[in-house]
C-alpha cells in the first residue's frame, strides 16, 4: 500500500529547504537588529485559550480548529501563535522579570481549511509580538520590520494596507454604525453573513463571497467612530510611517479576522497570490493580555506566511546548494584513504562528500558537478604510491598535485 501526505500538507524536500533556510537567515538577522528574542511554544494549547482570544464567532474557531478529541480539557493544534505567546508571557511572569518583551517565532500552524492555492492545513508563520508598551511609534516599528523583511528578501510589488479600529468603545460604535448601514441589505447577504449580522458584524467585512464583498465595498466608511485620543494615535502611526518613507494605503474596510485587535490593524498583500493575496498581517491588541489573566498592558505584532513568501519569491533565492569538496576515488584502498580525508575536511569546517557506490571516475565527476562542488580530490592507486592527491578546480579545470599530509590545509587556502 502506498501512502501519501495528508490533504492540505506538504513535504519540504532538501532542495526546498535551501530557500527556507535563506528566508530564515535573513529574518533572524533582522530580528536581531530590531532587538527581538526567539520563543517556542507547544504545537497545541487548551482549546479555550483560542476561543477566548480569537472569539467564539470567528471562522477559525467555528470552522477551522483541529481539535485533539481524546483529551480533557479539550486541546487544539494552534491556528495562530499570538495567543500562545501571550499565554507564555503571562505564565512565566515575563511582565515582572522582563517587562517589555520583544519576541519572535518561526513555526508551523494548523487549520482545518479547504486546501487551495496559498492555503494549507499545516502552514508556517514568521511572526513577532512586542508586549508591554503602548506607543504609536512601536506600531510603526513593527510595520517597518515586516516591510523590511519583504524588501530584504527581494520581494516587490506588495501593498501595505492599514486602518484603525480604535479602543473598545470605538469598536462598539463602529459595530453599531455597520448595523445601521447594512440592515437594509441583510437579505442580500450570504447565509453566513446573515448570522454574523447579530453575532459579530465585523466578520461580514471579511467575507469572501463576491456578492457580500460588493455590498461592503459600497459602504461609505468614515472614521468618526474614533474618539479623540484614538484618532490622534492613528495619525501618529501614519506620521511615523511617513517619516520612515514606508508607503501605505488607508483601507477603512480592513478589520482583520480576529476579535482581539484594537487600534492599528494592517495587512500586506501581493497580486501574484490570487484570491488569497495576503502575505501577512498584524496589529495592536491592547486588551488581550489582561483578558488572558495578565496585567493591563498593550501589545502589537504581526505574522507573515512562510509558504506565501516563497510563492512570490519565485527563483530569486537559489534553489541548489553548493558543496566545497568532492572526493573521487578509484579502488578500495583509495576509497579508504579518501574516507579518512573526508573526516579531516569536515572536522576542519569544510563541506565535503564522497561517492559510496565505487562508480567510475566519469560518473563521480558528474556527481561532483551536480553537487556544485568547488574542488575535487582525485585518488587512485598511483596517487597513493606517491602519497599525493590530484586537486581539481571545477571552475577553471586546473589540476594540481598535492602531498597528502598538506591536503587539508591547501584546500582551506583555496576556499
Amino acid at each position: 500500500m502506498k501512502f501519501i501526505s495528508p490533504r492540505g500538507t506538504k513535504d519540504i524536500l532538501p532542495q526546498d529547504l535551501i530557500k527556507w533556510d535563506n528566508v530564515e537567515r535573513i529574518c533572524r538577522s533582522l530580528f536581531k537588529l530590531y532587538g527581538f528574542e526567539e520563543i517556542r511554544t507547544p504545537l497545541f494549547e487548551e482549546t479555550n485559550l483560542f476561543i477566548r482570544s480569537l472569539g467564539n464567532t470567528t471562522d477559525i474557531v467555528q470552522k477551522q480548529m483541529l481539535n485533539l478529541q481524546a483529551e480533557k480539557p479539550s486541546l487544539s493544534l494552534r491556528p495562530e501563535a499570538t495567543a500562545s505567546v501571550v499565554r507564555s508571557y503571562i505564565e512565566h511572569d515575563l511582565f515582572k522579570t522582563q517587562g517589555f518583551a520583544k519576541l519572535f517565532y518561526i513555526a508551523p500552524m494548523f487549520r482545518g481549511e479547504r486546501p487551495q492555492k496559498g492555503r494549507l492545513r499545516q502552514f508556517h508563520h514568521i511572526g513577532v509580538e512586542a508586549i508591554g508598551v503602548n506607543s504609536a511609534f512601536l506600531d510603526a516599528e513593527i510595520i517597518s520590520l515586516a516591510y523590511e523583511i519583504l524588501r530584504r528578501l527581494g520581494i516587490e510589488n506588495f501593498q501595505l494596507k492599514i486602518n484603525s479600529l480604535g479602543c473598545k468603545q470605538d469598536k462598539e460604535s463602529l459595530a453599531k454604525n455597520l448595523k445601521e448601514l447594512l440592515k437594509k441589505k441583510i437579505s442580500l447577504l450570504c447565509q453566513n453573513c446573515r448570522l454574523r449580522f447579530n453575532k459579530n458584524i465585523f466578520r461580514i467585512l471579511d467575507c469572501k463571497v463576491k456578492s457580500c464583498q460588493e455590498i461592503v465595498g459600497n459602504i461609505d466608511f468614515k472614521n468618526d467612530y474614533l474618539c479623540t485620543d484614538c484618532l490622534q494615535y492613528s495619525n501618529e502611526v501614519k506620521s511615523a510611517l511617513n517619516k520612515l518613507n514606508i508607503p501605505f494605503k488607508v483601507m477603512p474596510h480592513l478589520v482583520r479576522g480576529l476579535d482581539y485587535y484594537t487600534h492599528t490593524v494592517f495587512e500586506i498583500s501581493h497580486k501574484d497570490l490570487g484570491s488569497q493575496d495576503a502575505i501577512g498581517a498584524g496589529g495592536r491588541y491592547n486588551n488581550l493580555v489582561k483578558e488572558l489573566g495578565g496585567p493591563d498592558i498593550g501589545a502589537v505584532g504581526f505574522a507573515l506566511g512562510f509558504e506565501r513568501i516563497l510563492m512570490v519569491l519565485k527563483e530569486q533565492i537559489p534553489s541548489v546548494t553548493s558543496n566545497d569538496v568532492f572526493i573521487a576515488t578509484l579502488g578500495r584502498l583509495a576509497f579508504e584513504q579518501g574516507f579518512i580525508i573526508l573526516d579531516k575536511l569536515r572536522k576542519a569546517g569544510v563541506a565535503a562528500q564522497i561517492d559510496f557506490d565505487f562508480s567510475s571516475l566519469k560518473s563521480q565527476l558528474r556527481l561532483a558537478n551536480r553537487l556544485k562542488s568547488k574542488l575535487v580530490v582525485m585518488l587512485g592507486d598511483e596517487e597513493l604510491k606517491q602519497n599525493i592527491a590530484l586537486l581539481k578546480d571545477m571552475a577553471t579545470g586546473n589540476q594540481e598535485r598535492i602531498v597528502l599530509v598538506n591536503l587539508v590545509e591547501e584546500i582551506k587556502k583555496r576556499l
